[in-house]
């Protein structure tokens, strides 16, 4: 049996700077077009729902890398692997800026996310088998909170640059800046200390996985959640552009200073688990993103902004309870786990968020926040009736 890193090790601590670089090189070029999507809807002639499509087709792309990526980290090692995805999602993501048309945007935004998704696919599976368990859900936290501010860096970046000399240009800023986080990465990491999984038995592990209550209970709230704060961040700017709230483009990217909410509450939340448990976090957490939703059809600035902190802080929390948790009780392979997880997360953000955006165009904003409400009640029914009922009382309070 190997022993994990833990607080007070050198080794702890450069894991989780490493992994907090990963999710900032992977999340800034995930989601900088998401700053842009007015300006992308003028440059090529769309409208809002197609615009987003520079976002879900990332993110689909990604959902559908994260299975092959879990299988590649089996059989090259987790870190090997995680560092080949950062390294040529990073490449594509400078190329993008410079095509032609729509259609090769989309085309090549399906291959930054699959090559992306080495690091979601791979990263939760690697705190589980090298962190000391009773440090797991903290360090989870860390890489979500990671995650956070690379998708305020990817946006709020891209925003300004955009505002001032186009969209092209505050995109391939963002690129960039990932590639200096990807250096990063592969300088800080530490080898892996637990022993390479077996070759050979993915799909067992993967119908192990399959076929656990539990499991789909936490892969619901990733779909769910995600695809209600996906579509939250998509369509609000198009909202606050027009009157009464007429906001300039330049400071609608200061809206995503919310994810430092995020930050602190990803990180909180882990060390929050570790001492109450991980449901009674992830229901929390949820409730708060709901009661963040609600807020914003208040038609006042700063109560849509104390709305939007509301609910980004809840998703986070939720978000870094339930990935972390995947790996951790895993009937099957922990990579093939934290995969799965995955998949619904971005299958939620490119299908759900892009599913919302219909309900924008039809019903405004409050066609929105009717569906990500329901979206969050959904994902708290599922969690108190699933999780709770399949781990008895007193298991469903522990970490």
């Amino acid at each position: 049996m190997v022993e994990g890193h833990a607080p007070g090790e050198r080794s702890y601590r450069r894991l989780l700077v490493a992994l907090f670089f990963a999710g900032i090189a992977m999340f800034a070029q995930l989601y900088s077009f998401q700053a842009v999507l007015p300006q992308v809807s003028r440059t090529f002639h769309v409208d809002a729902a197609a615009a987003a499509l520079t976002v879900s087709a990332a993110t689909l792309g990604l959902a559908i890398g994260v299975i092959p990526w879990s299988i590649v980290a089996d059989r090259v090692g987790r870190v090997p692997a995680m560092a080949v995805g950062i390294a040529v999602a990073t490449v594509v993501g400078i190329a993008v800026p410079f095509l032609p048309d729509f259609a090769a945007l989309l085309g090549a935004r399906l291959v930054e996310g699959a090559m992306a998704g080495a690091v979601p696919a791979i990263a939760m599976a690697y705190v589980s088998e090298e962190v000391a368990p009773a440090h797991t859900a903290r360090a989870a936290g860390v890489y979500i909170a990671g995650t956070s501010v690379g998708g305020l860096v990817g946006r709020i970046v891209a925003a300004p640059i955009a505002d001032l000399v186009g969209w092209p240009v505050g995109v391939l800023s963002v690129a960039l800046l990932c590639a200096a986080s990807a250096v990063l990465f592969v300088v800080l990491v530490p080898p892996a200390r637990a022993p390479r999984p077996e070759r050979g038995g993915v799909a067992r592990r993967l119908v192990d996985d399959l076929r656990s209550p539990r499991q789909l209970a936490l892969y619901a709230q990733g779909l769910l959640l995600m695809g209600g704060f996906v579509a939250v961040y998509n369509y609000l700017g198009f909202r606050l552009a027009e009157p009464p709230f007429s906001v300039p483009p330049i400071l609608l990217g200061l809206l995503f200073l919310a994810y430092l909410a995020g930050t602190v509450a990803s990180a909180r939340a882990g060390a929050l688990a570790a001492r109450r448990g991980r449901l009674p976090v992830l229901v929390g957490a949820t409730v708060l993103l709901a009661v963040g939703v609600l807020l914003t059809l208040v038609p006042s600035l700063p109560v849509i902004v104390v709305g939007l902190l509301v609910l980004t802080a809840g998703f986070f929390a939720a978000h870094s309870t339930a990935a972390g948790w995947a790996p951790v009780i895993a009937p099957g392979g922990r990579a093939q786990a934290s995969s799965l997880y995955n998949l619904a997360y971005y299958a939620g953000s490119s299908i759900v968020g892009w599913g919302v955006g219909l309900a924008f165009v039809g019903a405004g904003w409050p066609g929105v926040v009717l569906a990500v409400a329901a979206l969050a009640v959904a994902a708290v029914s599922i969690a108190l009736v699933v999780l709770l009922r399949r781990t008895g009382r007193g298991d469903a309070i522990q970490p």
